[in-house]
């Protein structure tokens, strides 16, 4: 595909004629083959093109980053930002090059990747996708960048350990107030887990709210 040179990313390719997107953002450190076998576990029918991007940073210790750390759940501004316009920028080229809209792509991420992927699903003037699932992460709060809550919102899924020593379960529990307050449909777990994604919970999603949010 041409056009979505800015951030290198993986594909892979639907059984068929894709019935949408399935975009997944790694966690700190990482890069985009981590979460590249949830594509298969996410949607095991192959109905999406599925994606996985690499973030743009470098930084210790190692692996690539979607910003750099700035508290919880304050990203550092510049880096957010920087990585937030690059994304934002690479799903605008995804959506014009495949002809699959933002209506159609379902965003997700662990740790960092769930939040770039609140921020890109939720951010002022983005477009709503499909849905949102977001692991072990926390709605960002960054100077300069602003959510949009009003309806209407697409479904969110959010997983969460509550062994979590890296990002307590207190920010899922946050996340899934907030976004109940404004009118989304959330489906929520808590799993006696560390941080690390719940293989049953995807399981849940691969079965039940992925393939709901592409049919309406």
């Amino acid at each position: 595909m041409t056009g979505l040179g800015d951030l290198a990313y993986l594909t892979r390719e639907p059984a068929g004629e894709p019935e949408g997107a399935l975009v997944l953002l790694h966690g700190r450190g990482a890069d985009e083959r981590d979460l590249y076998p949830g594509l298969d576990f996410l949607d095991p029918q192959r109905r999406l093109l599925g994606i996985t991007l690499r973030a743009p940073f470098s930084m210790p210790p190692g692996g690539a980053h979607w910003y750099a750390l700035g508290g919880i759940p304050t990203p550092e501004p510049a880096t957010f930002h920087a990585s937030f316009d690059r994304a934002s920028a690479w799903l605008d080229a995804f959506a014009r090059e495949t002809g699959i809209g933002p209506e159609l792509t379902i965003l997700g991420g662990f740790s960092q990747g769930a939040v770039m992927s609140y921020a890109l699903g939720l951010g002022k003037d983005r477009p709503r996708p499909a849905a949102i699932v977001a692991l072990s992460g926390f709605v960002p709060v960054v100077e300069g960048f602003e959510l949009d809550l009003e309806r209407p919102l697409p479904p969110i899924a959010i997983g969460h350990g509550t062994l979590d020593d890296v990002i307590p379960v207190e920010f899922g529990r946050r996340a899934k107030e907030l976004l109940e307050d404004a009118g989304a449909d959330v489906r929520y777990r808590e799993s006696p887990l560390p941080h690390t994604i719940d293989p049953g919970f995807a399981a849940e999603l691969a079965a039940g709210l992925l393939p709901a949010a592409l049919t309406g």
